[in-house]
C-alpha cells in the first residue's frame, strides 16, 4: 500500500464512517457497562475486529478460484462455537495469538491480550450477532482507521472513562505537526505515545504533502525512521491498533511502539523529531506503582520526582542536532521553582527554545482544570561554544476569551487556524509579525526575570478565559497546586539535606 493510496478518502462514504462509529460505540457501551473499564472495553472490540479483518482479507487472497482456508486460531473459529466452548476457544486464540514472537505490528496488537468477556451470551451477541453480520473489509483501511479513531476520541474523553491521559486532541496534533512540517527523511519519535496519536499525525502530513519519493525510502521510514515507548501496555496495543487500522503501518512491519518506561535510560538513538505529550502524572498509579521516582541519569540535569520535569529532560536529550521537538507541559514547568528551574536555564541555554503556544482549561480531558503549554524549540549546532541559544521566543496565547470541554465544547482544528498561520510553517523567524495574541519576548531579559520563568502572556492584562469552571474542577486545580508546591518542598529539603552533607 502507498502512501497515496493509505489515505486516500472518498468523502461520499460518510455515513458509512458513521455507521461504523455508532457500531463500535453501541459495542463499547455494552461491555462498559458490564464493569470492563474503558481501555479493556476498547481493546476486546480490537481484538475482534482486527481476527475479522484477517479472516475477510485471508478469504480474498485466493489460490485459484478457491478461497484460503481457515486457520485453527482464526475468526471462524470462533463463529463455529457456542455458550462456553466459545469463551474457551476466544480464550485460547488470545492466548495463542499473544506468545507470538515475531515483533510485528499485527502481532503487537496481541501482546499481552487477554479475554475479559466471561459471560458465554454476551460474547456470542458479539460474535455472531454484531461482528459477524458486518463484512468489515470492504469498507477499507481509511475508513475504517478514522471510526477506529473516533472511538478512541470519544472513549478516551469520556469523564467516567478515566483514560483521557492517554489522549491528545488531534487537532491539536495536527497544527503542532503543521507546523513542524515532517519530511520523509525526518526520524520522528514519542516517547510517551499514548494512543499513537503523534505518530498518527505524521504519517497523514506525510500523505498529504509527498510528492516525490522512491519505494525505497518510504520502506525505510515505515520500518526504521518512526519509533515511540508506552509505559502502560493496554495503551501500547491500541495505539498500534491504531496506526494499523489507519494503514500507518502494515501488519508485517516491525511494532513501531514498545511497552517501556522511556524514562528508565538514556535514548539509545536520537530524533530529527520529538513530538510528545508526557502524562500529567498519572501513569505509575494506574500500574499500582509509587507516583514517585528519581531518574539518576547521567545526561539530565538536575534529579527530580517529577514526571513531567523528567520528561522535558528526556525530551531534550531524545533531539539530535538540527532536530525539532514539540513538548506538551502543564504551566508549572514554566514558572516553579528547584529542579522546573534548573530544566528551564538549561533549556534555555543549549536549545532554541523559539515558540510557546499557551492552551486553554479543559483542553485534555485528563487535565480539565490544568493549565498547558507547549514548548517548540530546535537544536541547532553549537561550533562556537555560544550559550544562551535562543534569542527570541515567539509567544501565542490562545486563552483569552476561550474555555474547552472535551464532551460539550472540544478544542476544534480551526481554534488553531491563527496559530499556524503566525507560526509561519517553512518561512524564517524572523519573518513573523506580532499580533494581539503572539509576541516575542528577548531571552535576556527572560533570563532576567524571577527564576527565569517561561509563564509568558502577549497581553498583561488578565486572559479573560470566559466563565469559571465547574467547582470541581477548580478543587482539582487547587490540588494540583498543592501537589506542586508539597514536590517543591520536599526536592528542596533534599538539597538542603544534600548541602549539609547528610
Amino acid at each position: 500500500m502507498t502512501y497515496a493510496s493509505a489515505l486516500r478518502k472518498d468523502r461520499g462514504l460518510h455515513g458509512a464512517e458513521s455507521h461504523i462509529t455508532e457500531r463500535l460505540l453501541n459495542y463499547y457501551n455494552l461491555l462498559y457497562d458490564r464493569g470492563l473499564s474503558a481501555v479493556e472495553a476498547v481493546e476486546q472490540l480490537t481484538y475482534l475486529l482486527v481476527l475479522k479483518l484477517e479472516d475477510e482479507e485471508r478469504q480474498i487472497a485466493v489460490v485459484g478460484e478457491q478461497p484460503a482456508p481457515p486457520t485453527p486460531h482464526g475468526w471462524t473459529s470462533l463463529t463455529k462455537k457456542r455458550a462456553e466452548p466459545l469463551v474457551a476457544q476466544y480464550a485460547e486464540i488470545l492466548a495463542q495469538r499473544s506468545s507470538s514472537t515475531s515483533g510485528t505490528a499485527v502481532d503487537a496488537v496481541f501482546t499481552g491480550a487477554q479475554n475479559h468477556v466471561s459471560d458465554p451470551a454476551l460474547l456470542q451477541r458479539l460474535v455472531l450477532d454484531l461482528f459477524d453480520v458486518e463484512r468489515w473489509s470492504v469498507y477499507g483501511r481509511s475508513l475504517l482507521g478514522e471510526a477506529y479513531g473516533e472511538l478512541l476520541q470519544r472513549t478516551m474523553n469520556e469523564r467516567r472513562s478515566g483514560a483521557g491521559q492517554f489522549f491528545t486532541p488531534r487537532p491539536l496534533i495536527d497544527a503542532i505537526v503543521e507546523a513542524l512540517q515532517p519530511e520523509l527523511t525526518d526520524t520522528i519519535s514519542d516517547p510517551a505515545c499514548g494512543m499513537g496519536g503523534f505518530l498518527l499525525g505524521a504519517h497523514d502530513y506525510l500523505v498529504r504533502h509527498l510528492t516525490n519519493h522512491t519505494s525505497g525510502e518510504e520502506h525505510q521510514y515505515r520500518n526504521q525512521q518512526r519509533w515511540g515507548a508506552e509505559l502502560v501496555p493496554g495503551a501500547a496495543r491500541l495505539a498500534t491498533a491504531n496506526l494499523l487500522l489507519h494503514g500507518a503501518v502494515t501488519a508485517g512491519q516491525p511494532a513501531p511502539i514498545t511497552v517501556s518506561d522511556a524514562l528508565a535510560q538514556q535514548p539509545d538513538r536520537k530524533a530529527s523529531l520529538v513530538l510528545t505529550h508526557p502524562p500529567f502524572g498519572r501513569h505509575a498509579e494506574l500500574l499500582g506503582e509509587g507516583s514517585r521516582h528519581t531518574y539518576g541519569r547521567s545526561d539530565f540535569v538536575t534529579v527530580s520526582t517529577d514526571k513531567q520535569i523528567n520528561f522535558l529532560q528526556h525530551a531534550m536529550s531524545l533531539t539530535a542536532v538540527r532536530g525539532r521537538a514539540a513538548v506538551v507541559v502543564p504551566d508549572n514547568i514554566l514558572f516553579a521553582l528547584g529542579a522546573a528551574e534548573t530544566v528551564r536555564r538549561d533549556l534555555l541555554n543549549r536549545f532554541d527554545v523559539h515558540t510557546i503556544l499557551r492552551l486553554p482549561t479543559g483542553t485534555f480531558p485528563s487535565a480539565s482544570g490544568v493549565r498547558t503549554s507547549v514548548i517548540f524549540f530546535d537544536q541547532h549546532p553549537n561550533h562556537a561554544g555560544e550559550y544562551p541559544q535562543s534569542s527570541r521566543i515567539w509567544v501565542y496565547d490562545l486563552r483569552p476569551r476561550r474555555r474547552f470541554d472535551p464532551s460539550s465544547n472540544p478544542l476544534n482544528r480551526r481554534d488553531l487556524n491563527e496559530f499556524v498561520s503566525a507560526y509561519g510553517p517553512g518561512l524564517y523567524r524572523t519573518d513573523r509579525r506580532e499580533t494581539e495574541h503572539f509576541r516575542y519576548f528577548d531571552i535576556h531579559d527572560v533570563l532576567e526575570r524571577d527564576h527565569a520563568s517561561l509563564d509568558l502572556a502577549p497581553q498583561n492584562e488578565d486572559s479573560g478565559e470566559g466563565p469559571l469552571a465547574a467547582p470541581e474542577e477548580i478543587a482539582q486545580g487547587v490540588l494540583d497546586d498543592l501537589h506542586i508546591a508539597l514536590q517543591e518542598f520536599e526536592e528542596l529539603t533534599a538539597e538542603l539535606r544534600n548541602d549539609d552533607g547528610e
